[in-house]
């Protein structure tokens, strides 16, 4: 039998969202590059399953599983975080949605009409957390990743339960992104490849940003890309510890609370719903 899926997107980034609470969905990494496939499949940055949480998961809404566009099962996905906790809460009648992913637990809440926050936990900032295949000062690295004038400045590294690396630029729309970014992602440092983030500090309190994604490429937005920039400027007092990100697809607000978590906030859209071939 074909699958129902909805459509959606977080400032541009769309994804394919299955529900497998009701019946098991276990797709190949060939059958998720054939649903990502822009040309010949449904087409979308990430494929995201929502599964029953587990007995031992007390208060837990759902699962939440990420595969890339290349096929590849990831950890994290904030805008898709996003999403799935704005469908959830929409199914609950409730203002927050408890989500258990590889990268831990998330929690949700609605912060106005198609807006939502999510808790998106305390950054990793230790080299072997990010993970790096070498000891590294993460909040300036070491080392030149790409030969470009405007990536000559240290990057800082955080990992939002996916890794990130993030280039502070004069100017973000005149670095080779196409280029530098794929070639970045698949530097030897990074033993499980990279998101490539590269932010112009635009004031204290707001940051333009494009991400280069893993296994998806230039995107219209990230989350977990947005929260790692904020972190990686705050930690250098580029900026304050909560500011506006500007992204292709839109705005996100970031705060790195005192408490040490990460607070991502905006939309979730629904674009359609279609079946599964």
């Amino acid at each position: 039998m074909s699958r129902p899926f909805l459509k959606m997107n977080g400032l541009g980034n769309d994804f394919v969202v299955v529900e497998a609470r009701s019946a098991p969905f276990a797709p190949s990494a060939a059958e998720v590059r054939a649903i990502a496939d822009r040309e010949r499949g449904v087409g979308c940055d990430q494929l995201i399953l929502i599964e029953p949480p587990g007995a031992d998961q007390p208060g837990v809404d759902a699962r939440v599983r990420f595969w890339n566009a290349d096929g590849e099962e990831v950890s994290a996905c904030g805008n898709g975080t996003r999403c799935v906790g704005w469908l959830l809460m929409q199914s609950s009648g409730r203002d927050e949605a408890v989500i258990e992913t590889r990268a831990g637990r998330l929690v949700a809440t609605r912060a106005g009409e198609r807006l939502v926050s999510v808790d998106m936990g305390e950054p990793r900032l230790a080299w072997n957390e990010i993970p790096l295949a070498s000891e590294q000062d993460t909040r300036e690295l070491g080392v030149v990743l790409y030969e470009d004038a405007s990536l000559m400045a240290p990057p800082g590294c955080v990992s939002m339960g996916n890794p990130h690396v993030v280039f502070f630029v004069p100017e973000v729309d005149a670095v080779p992104i196409r280029k530098a970014g794929p070639a970045i992602e698949r530097h030897p440092l990074f033993p499980e490849q990279v998101n490539v983030g590269f932010a112009e500090i635009r004031g204290r309190d707001r940051i333009r940003l494009r991400v280069w994604e893993r296994g998806a490429g230039l995107t219209r937005a990230c989350g977990t890309g947005a929260c790692a920039a904020l972190v990686a400027a705050a930690r250098r007092d580029l900026t304050d510890r909560a500011a506006t990100l500007e992204l292709d697809g839109g705005e996100l607000f970031i705060e790195w609370r005192d408490d040490g978590h990460v607070i991502m906030t905006g939309p979730a859209a629904v674009d359609f719903v279609g079946e599964l071939p």
